[in-house]
């Protein structure tokens, strides 16, 4: 009987299960020696496809931010297009939170990010922003979707009520957080970003009037 042939390496391939060891095992953790033993190939085969591990990681962190939606900014208003398009960076990242360190470096050559960027930038100076408050606003967005995905603030505290209600008297229910950790960390996102945009509303009405 013939051997079963074995699948082709490629580009998709190595994408998709370096994220998946990454999801697993986290970015520290992550190297080219273990994901070609994932793949069933020898180290080397990767390189015919990717020079070096940050080509690898790039292509990683850029197929994550593809699935981002900026449709928003080409039929919304900016204050609903930056609240659509923040919910959706945060659900992409969420998905992937060991990558999110390495993502939030910057779009650099990615062609996913640099697409995000324009598309952001693009809708913002449309609405009336100027050019140097529209980057400003993208990187606001930046820092603010990629700190709430790098970890939870609910899951901060431990299931032990004596470990708070001793020295603690305004965190007696502190042991509860951990159990309602959605509901903690996406009240505390969205109440976030509906500020955010508020106070920037507030910016972009004065701009207006001058």
């Amino acid at each position: 009987m013939a051997r079963p042939r074995q699948a082709l390496l490629s580009r998709e391939r190595i994408v998709e299960t370096a994220a998946t060891l990454i999801d697993s095992d986290g970015l520290a953790a992550f190297s080219t020696r273990k994901l070609a033993a994932s793949l069933g190939v020898r180290g080397p085969s990767l390189y015919n496809h990717f020079r070096t591990k940050d080509e690898i990681l790039d292509a990683v962190a850029d197929t994550i931010t593809a699935k981002v939606d900026v449709s928003f900014f080409s039929t919304h208003s900016w204050r609903e297009a930056l609240l659509l398009w923040g919910k959706s960076y945060r659900d992409a990242l969420m998905a992937h939170p060991n990558i999110v360190p390495y993502l939030a470096q910057g779009p650099g050559r990615r062609p996913a990010a640099l697409a995000v960027a324009d598309a952001v930038y693009g809708g913002l100076v449309k609405a009336g922003w100027p050019p140097a408050r529209a980057t400003h606003i993208g990187a606001l967005m930046r820092y603010y979707v990629a700190g709430s995905a790098l970890g939870s603030f609910a899951r901060g505290f431990v299931e032990d009520p004596q470990l708070y209600a001793a020295h603690y008297p305004h965190l007696t229910q502190a042991h509860r957080l951990a159990g309602h950790q959605q509901s903690v960390d996406e009240g505390a996102f969205m109440l976030g970003l509906e500020s955010l945009i508020t106070g920037l509303g507030k910016v972009y009405d004065d701009l207006n009037l001058q």
